[in-house]
């Protein structure tokens, strides 16, 4: 790596700007309050797992997802998330059904409303990064955008 270039601390630094203050931007222009953030987080957790026509598929990706899969995605305890979950339901962005796998289980979906959101949220995703990239080349946006794939994918996000 040239000297000069420390990508960790510049990789954590650029998640902690960014989960301090566009999550709750994205939230108020998407839904016009800020404490639905913790919606678009849960329909995200959800909707990555289920891999969403034109999204690329992920590991597991074919279980259902359930309140555990969402405190995994999100680094949270079960407990969290499933308080999470609850407000998501009751603003009616997910639906609990039986789990056709294990009738003890719930497992989760996008509703109409639900699949709203998280098409705003990803159109906003969008724009921020032509935003922040607007300077560039775009064969640098393009290698860029690849990286960030290519590293989502490896975690597992």
């Amino acid at each position: 790596m040239k000297e000069g270039y420390d990508g960790g601390p510049t990789l954590f630094r650029l998640v902690r700007f960014w989960s301090r203050r566009w999550a709750g931007q994205a939230s108020e222009e998407l839904t016009g309050e800020l404490r639905h953030v913790q919606h678009i987080m849960v329909i995200e957790a959800v909707a990555t797992n289920t891999h969403p026509a034109g999204a690329a598929p992920v590991a597991g990706a074919h279980e259902a997802v359930t309140v555990g899969t969402v405190a995994h995605r999100l680094g949270l305890d079960h407990s969290g998330a499933s308080r999470m979950v609850r407000d998501a339901v009751e603003a009616g962005y997910l639906v609990r059904a039986t789990s056709e796998r294990d009738r003890r289980r719930a497992s989760l979906r996008l509703t109409e409303s639900g699949q709203e959101l998280l098409a705003g949220a990803r159109q906003w995703q969008r724009q921020a990064f032509e935003e922040l990239t607007a300077s560039w080349a775009e064969r640098d946006r393009r290698q860029f955008a690849s990286y960030l794939q290519r590293l989502a994918d490896d975690v597992g996000a």
